[in-house]
């Protein structure tokens, strides 16, 4: 029987997964979407038994036409930074899972920063202190539900990634893979292993942590994820914005990998943990020996889409279809939801919507919301080294108006995947390097042919102008959330 993979992607608002064949074609796919909810300014919230089952109703739709016994192994790619707390004898969970989109570390970063200790956070962990990363989460957690650490110092309450939460789920085994846990803000970039004096910081006890592996495992076989048989292995474990460069070959030097999701992530591998300033250091993932990243995370960007639609009434796709027949009319939108990510890192800055009159209308509106995301990653790709292709993937990137927008301007040739679905790709892609179904010689040809090219066709003038007025409002944007600022010119 030929050999299949089975690549589950988890994010954050649906779960995806896909059969490939020993080609590494996609034979068969589902998905199942998920929620959100919003209890409270600047919280964001998902039922991650929904998530879990999510994953079984995707599985099993997957395998409707497909021999199970034909699954050599499995993929996992999921969502990053958002943190699961459940019971370790039980394994439900003991509160809703906490998105990375989620503002409720906010003070406890504050007070770090004022005692002084952004830089050695930083300098340990490669990442800002920001209320996106998991450590302040997981604090906020066991304040809420474990305020003295009883329970999580004796390993009874389990704290973790969404990788973590659902390996513990699907196999019985307590572990977390390199690369998300570097997201947590607990992981030292120079050992890859959880870091004592982050652990006192942040008032996370070890004992509630999984242990961390290589993105090649182990990490043990499935149980009870029907119609999978019972012992099938999970042979490889990412990121999901970490799988997607993997999908686009990224190991080679100057590839920066756009994903165009609910949020965006810009990512280039590195030879060095040394701190870029902007932008965060993190690792990609590990097969023996890691490989380190730059990144820079924007937090809104199919989700500005999303929450448009909801607002006019309408659906993201229909949005789209406007945006691409229309100019913005002069309007500008910065979507600083719960403040604006990299390369500002400004936790204060809020939402503006500037430029427009009685004539403003729909189409206007979705035009500003889809450059916001290109004058976003314009602002990141400016500021990282070593750039030589741009690669673009995620819901949004299908949009050849963005992909034109993100070309123009940044002034940058940009190569979209002709498949979106990286993440679950890249999972599987590292998955069957372990069955031996293919080489990395055969990835950077699969990823060199699938790719659609964008160039600019913009001139000097008409960028220069275009990112002045975001700029613009982007300080109105940072200085209003200070309780100041002015409004653009």
């Amino acid at each position: 029987m030929k050999p299949h993979v089975l690549a589950i992607d988890q994010g954050t608002s649906s779960t995806k997964v896909l059969l490939l064949d020993a080609a590494g074609e996609v034979v068969s796919r589902a998905s199942a979407p998920l929620s959100q909810s919003h209890p409270g300014p600047g919280l964001v919230e998902q039922d991650a038994l929904a998530l879990l089952g999510s994953v079984r109703t995707a599985v099993a739709d997957c395998m409707k036409a497909a021999d199970p016994r034909s699954v050599a192994g499995v993929a996992l790619s999921t969502q990053r930074e958002s943190v699961v707390l459940w019971d370790a004898v039980t394994g439900r969970p003991v509160a809703p899972l906490v998105s990375w989109q989620d503002q409720r570390g906010s003070e406890r970063a504050d007070r770090l920063a004022r005692a002084g200790m952004g830089e050695a956070v930083r300098r340990r962990t490669g990442l800002p202190l920001d209320p996106m990363f998991s450590a302040l989460k997981m604090g906020a957690l066991l304040d809420q539900h474990d305020p003295s650490r009883a329970l999580s110092g004796a390993g009874r309450l389990r704290l973790g990634t969404v990788d973590a939460y659902l390996l513990h789920a699907l196999t019985g085994e307590l572990v977390t893979e390199v690369g998300n846990a570097s997201r947590t803000q607990l992981v030292n970039l120079t050992t890859g292993e959880w870091d004592d004096e982050l652990l006192g910081l942040f008032d996370v006890p070890r004992p509630a942590l999984s242990r961390i592996v290589a993105s090649n495992g182990p990490f043990g076989g499935l149980r009870g994820l029907a119609p999978l048989l019972d012992g099938t292995p999970v042979l490889a474990v990412m990121g999901d914005s970490h799988a997607a460069l993997f999908a686009h070959a990224g190991w080679r030097p100057g590839i920066v990998k756009v994903t165009y999701g609910t949020g965006s992530s810009v990512m280039t591998i590195t030879d060095s943990t040394e701190p870029v300033e902007q932008v965060c250091s993190t690792i990609a993932w590990s097969t023996g020996r890691p490989a380190f990243a730059h990144e820079a995370n924007i937090r809104s960007a199919g989700r500005t889409v999303t929450w448009l639609a909801q607002l006019l009434n309408t659906s993201p796709d229909e949005l789209i279809r406007l945006a691409a027949g229309a100019d913005a009319g002069g309007v500008t939108l910065v979507p600083a939801f719960g403040g604006i990510g990299a390369p500002w890192w400004d936790a204060d800055a809020i939402p503006v919507l500037a430029g427009f009159g009685l004539g403003s209308g729909r189409a206007h509106l979705a035009r500003a919301a889809l450059e916001s995301v290109a004058y976003q990653v314009a602002d990141v790709l400016a500021v990282l080294p070593g750039l030589h292709q741009v690669v673009a993937d995620g819901g949004l990137s299908r949009s050849d108006a963005l992909m034109q927008l993100q070309a123009d301007v940044a002034d940058v040739a940009v190569a979209r995947a002709r498949h979106h679905e990286l993440s679950a790709a890249g999972a599987a892609q590292l998955a069957g390097l372990e069955l031996g179904l293919w080489m990395t010689g055969d990835l950077e040809e699969r990823a060199d042919s699938d790719m659609k090219i964008f160039t600019s066709g913009w001139d000097d003038a008409q960028r220069r102008s275009a990112v002045a007025r975001w700029h613009r409002c982007l300080e109105t944007a940072r200085g209003l959330g200070k309780g100041g600022g002015h409004g653009p010119s």
